[in-house]
């Protein structure tokens, strides 16, 4: 029972998964802002288009 608790302690392999967890998460949130600022500037692009058109 004392080496399993041992191993337990010493494993580090969750420790990866959250870290990758975080990665991912990071990463998410940078392309969610990328795409929200082009998003914003293609809405005026078009905006300006379409008065343009008219």
């Amino acid at each position: 029972m004392r080496t399993f608790i041992v191993r337990f302690l010493r494993d580090e392999s969750g420790a990866t998964a959250i870290e990758y967890g975080l990665i991912a998460t990071g990463i998410a949130i940078a392309i969610i802002a990328a795409v929200n600022g082009v998003g914003t500037a293609l809405s005026g692009t078009f905006s300006t288009i379409s008065t343009s058109l008219k």
